[in-house]
């Protein structure tokens, strides 16, 4: 697998680095930026159309877009037969995350987490399928024509 896509290996691991810096690294926003991310969602919560906007909300949003690369990068390695393999690793990896968090001083594990970084993997994995899927039916009419035309 690793082998025969090593372009798409390379890349895939390389964004895997970045999530492990991303959740295991030391926290990404200070108070500056902090402060700025809660400036935006305050000026955001005061427009009719956006003041449903909270930092919670945005941070589960921002955990759901980081991991549908992941069910993306999943499939691609895997095969769209692999689906499933690639939402148990995408789950798998997010529990091993969670769980290292519990022994790190300045992270905190959430179950939130574990559920929007699920939802993402699921969500690029679908993605992954869906665009995969034209391709994948025409080599299945390519493989019937050929067995077809060997069985005539």
């Amino acid at each position: 697998m690793l082998l025969r896509h090593p372009v798409l290996s390379i890349a895939t691991l390389g964004y895997l680095a970045v999530v492990a810096w991303v959740t295991l690294g030391p926290q990404p926003l200070d108070d500056e930026g902090r402060g700025i991310l809660m400036r935006i969602i305050r000026r955001l919560q005061g427009y009719d159309a956006t003041d449903w906007i909270t930092y919670s909300g945005v941070e589960f949003t921002a955990n759901v877009l980081m991991f549908v690369p992941i069910g993306v990068f999943f499939v691609l390695l895997l095969g769209r037969r692999g689906w499933w393999a690639a939402i148990l690793l995408g789950v798998g990896l997010t529990v091993g995350i969670e769980t290292t968090q519990l022994f790190l001083h300045d992270r905190v594990p959430d179950v939130r987490d574990l559920a929007s970084n699920s939802i993402g993997t699921v969500i690029g994995v679908l993605a992954a399928l869906l665009v995969t899927w034209p391709k994948a039916r025409r080599l299945a009419r390519g493989r019937s024509r050929g067995a077809s035309a060997v069985r005539t």
